[in-house]
């Protein structure tokens, strides 16, 4: 694996390994203290983050790795001089073994992986996809079910925009007997190509006008916030989507084994006062990210050698 770009490039296979590989840095970090300390990893942030970028450079640093880069893009020569996105990527890949990068354009990591001779990971790249932010999903709905095989799951927000909810479904293409319930704001669901790639995989989507209907069934709720960031000038703003909040009352007769994902930020769409009860399992998911990303750089910067 020289480059992860997509939750494409990796088969049932490989997230399994990828996946266990995880596990056991989780169960036995000092094993991997020093498994990259002559490496250096590049993070390459053009775009905002906070649990992607700081979990990918904690991943580093516990590796033995040591870390360079930016968390924005303002000083550098891309953003302040006109730098072109492929020089600035041609000389770091001259400095660093393995480059992470986020980008606010769909494609622009693709781009970037054309012009340099060293693995490249994405992490975001617009409205695209986000295949580290799927591993770490993944991971953990194994980790609460035992198994992703026979998963329902109810994908709420926007799934228009929202590139979590687009790479898990993709991710979850990998696997059998697999029920995602869509559950999107107005004009904010699946494009009709995804959704089309999706049901060729055959994984069943259905249509859920309201996060209430799906209560009951699902194992999973995986609620994602409003990219409002990336709305043309003309769309709705969030004012008028009259976003539903899952509050704890909301949850009182719903599946007792059901848990609560989401990517984070989140906005108005779970309200604090869930963070207590057993079902939400979201900051769970976010440490994930740093035991899955960690495995991903053992992987990929051990083969490499």
């Amino acid at each position: 694996m020289q480059h992860l770009i997509s939750i494409r490039n990796l088969d049932r296979q490989k997230i399994e390994q990828l996946i266990e590989l995880a596990n056991l840095i989780k169960k036995e970090p000092a094993q991997f203290a020093e498994k990259l300390d002559k490496k250096i990893i590049a993070s390459l942030f053009f775009e905002a983050s906070t649990r992607t970028r700081l979990s990918f450079e904690v991943a580093s640093l516990r590796l033995g790795a040591k870390v360079i880069g930016f968390a924005d893009k303002t000083n550098t020569s891309y953003g302040g001089k006109g730098e072109s996105l492929e020089d600035t990527i041609r000389i770091v890949g001259g400095y660093a073994d393995l480059i992470v990068m986020r980008h606010p354009e769909m494609g622009s990591v693709e781009l970037a992986a054309q012009v340099v001779n060293r693995p490249l990971i994405n992490a975001g790249d617009g409205a695209n996809e986000h295949p580290t932010q799927t591993l770490l999903d993944l991971m953990t709905i194994k980790e609460i079910r035992g198994a992703l095989d026979g998963l329902k799951i109810a994908l709420w927000g926007d799934l228009k925009y929202g590139r979590t909810a687009r790479s898990l479904a993709l991710g979850l293409a990998n696997y059998e007997n697999v029920t995602i319930y869509c559950v999107h704001h107005p004009g904010l669901g699946f494009v009709s190509k995804l959704r089309q790639e999706l049901k060729r995989k055959n994984l069943k989507l259905e249509l859920k006008p309201n996060i209430k209907q799906v209560l009951k069934k699902a194992d999973i709720i995986y609620a994602t916030r409003t990219q409002t960031e990336r709305f043309k000038s003309e769309q709705v703003g969030t004012k008028k989507l009259n976003i539903l909040t899952i509050n704890k009352k909301m949850l009182e007769n719903c599946n007792p084994a059901l848990k609560i994902l989401h990517p984070l930020p989140r906005r108005q769409e779970l309200d604090p006062e869930i963070d207590k009860t057993k079902h939400a399992h979201y900051f769970e998911q976010a440490r994930n990210g740093m035991y899955i990303r960690m495995a991903l750089l053992v992987d990929i910067l051990e083969k490499s050698d």
